[in-house]
């Protein structure tokens, strides 16, 4: 018995090591569920640069009646990508219910939708906060912004080159080249702050029945047709969402572009570079902030007190650091603000930084006694949120911490010495004056 334990924690603790944790934020157990097994070969350039980055990827069919993505309890993976679009049911326990615990819990997902997507792939992006297209066969036609090639067909292999402007999400490293997208469009929700348009179809693109003349006009018109975007929800688990599987496929990685309208022709699409950038994002090797040792204490004093008095000095401190898919470096921004909180922010400050990731500031406490909170909440365009909180009581002066004699009341001091001796002078005149 003992010699299995032994050899089961042997085989285990490797495994163990890659998984998803704190320290380390990046994914490493990765489920592929794909309609088709042909699509691990059609679509393997994408597959190898994950596995590249050190990425365990483990390929089932969607309908396989023996995958999960839980045992006892426990969760076998990190992410999940689904290459499926087609599926109307998932084999084994995975169902609608299953895929938004497994992101409710803190993983990531990719979705690759396309023209035939079914009812289960719409009501996942639904619950996303993305609406595909509900007309059947619809796909993006785009008659101005179309990739140029020799059989210009029905205009529906998009050439995009709207993308969102964030480094953080798509890269430093800038993208010249269109991405190829052929599929189906979505709009998103723009009071939903947590939905991001990636890659945007142009002014004149619409969603339609490329093989049918239009009745009415489309439901889906201009820029407001998102093509990709992505979900960072507020337990920082991020969601991919595309309306083409082919945007990931060999063909379109290798494949030369030229969009409608403009004399410089690509030896190469962005496709790679695009997704790439992405999947960076979507599986937190960029854009993942920590905050460590948070620290308060009064002016010349490095002691955490258990309580403050009112207008006592008070500094401030945290460290913020971001992951770069190997280490965590300092991160760098001037717009990092603490609020000292009770029922509302009395004080709100911007923390200085020393530009190797430790923050501080320093400020008086309110002359007001309660219980009050150190409060961080910083939300940045493509950035896991932080959300600091440190509960703290302020307490009046005590009866004996009062100054002897207070300077503002200077003037009522001398009023009532002035009136004291003016009562000694009247009294005088009074009683010696004949």
């Amino acid at each position: 018995m003992l010699k299995l334990l032994l050899t089961f924690v042997t085989l285990t603790l490797p495994f163990l090591a890659h998984s998803f944790s704190p320290d380390h934020p990046t994914d490493r157990r990765v489920l592929v569920l794909l309609d088709d097994l042909a699509v691990k070969s059609s679509h393997s350039l994408f597959f190898k640069t994950l596995q590249s980055r050190g990425f365990d990827l483990d390929f089932k069919l969607a309908d396989d009646p023996k995958i999960g993505l839980q045992r006892y309890g426990q969760y076998n993976y990190d992410a999940l990508i689904l290459f499926s679009p087609t599926v109307d049911r998932f084999g084994g326990s995975i169902d609608l219910a299953a895929i938004l615990d497994f992101v409710d819990s803190g993983h990531d997902l990719i979705i690759a939708a396309d023209t035939n997507a079914s009812d289960l792939i719409r009501q996942i992006s639904v619950e996303c906060g993305v609406d595909f297209d509900e007309e059947p066969s619809a796909m993006v036609i785009d008659h101005t912004s179309y990739a140029v090639s020799d059989n210009e067909g029905d205009h529906t292999l998009i050439a995009s080159d709207d993308f969102i402007m964030s480094d953080v999400i798509l890269g430093s490293k800038k993208i010249e080249a269109p991405v190829l997208f052929k599929g189906i469009g979505h709009t998103i929700n723009p009071e939903n702050s947590l939905v991001l348009k990636v890659l945007s179809a142009s002014p004149s693109a619409y969603s339609a029945n490329p093989k049918s003349k239009l009745s009415s006009p489309p439901s889906l018109t201009g820029s407001s047709i998102s093509l990709v975007s992505v979900v960072q929800a507020r337990n920082n688990a991020r969601v991919l969402i595309s309306g083409s599987l082919s945007m990931f496929s060999d063909r379109f990685f290798r494949s030369k572009v030229q969009k409608a309208g403009r004399p410089d022709k690509h030896e190469k699409s962005a496709n790679e570079q695009f997704v790439t950038e992405l999947s960076k994002w979507v599986f937190h090797e960029r854009g993942h902030l920590k905050a460590v040792n948070v620290r308060h204490h009064k002016i010349g004093e490095t002691d955490e007190p258990a309580i403050y008095r009112i207008n006592d000095d008070v500094e401030y401190s945290v460290e913020i650091y971001e992951w770069h898919g190997k280490s965590w470096e300092p991160y760098v921004a001037d717009d990092v603000q603490v609020q000292f909180y009770m029922m509302s922010p009395y004080i709100l400050k911007t923390l200085s930084t020393d530009k190797k990731g430790h923050y501080f500031t320093a400020f008086k406490v309110p002359d007001i006694y309660g219980v009050f909170q150190f409060k961080v909440e910083y939300n940045r365009l493509g950035y896991t949120s932080v959300a600091l909180s440190k509960q703290i009581p302020v307490r009046p002066f005590r009866h004996n911490e009062y100054e002897r004699f207070i300077p503002a009341a200077y003037p009522y001091y001398g009023a009532t010495f002035t009136m004291m001796a003016g009562f000694f002078v009247f009294t005088a005149v009074h009683l010696y004056n004949k």
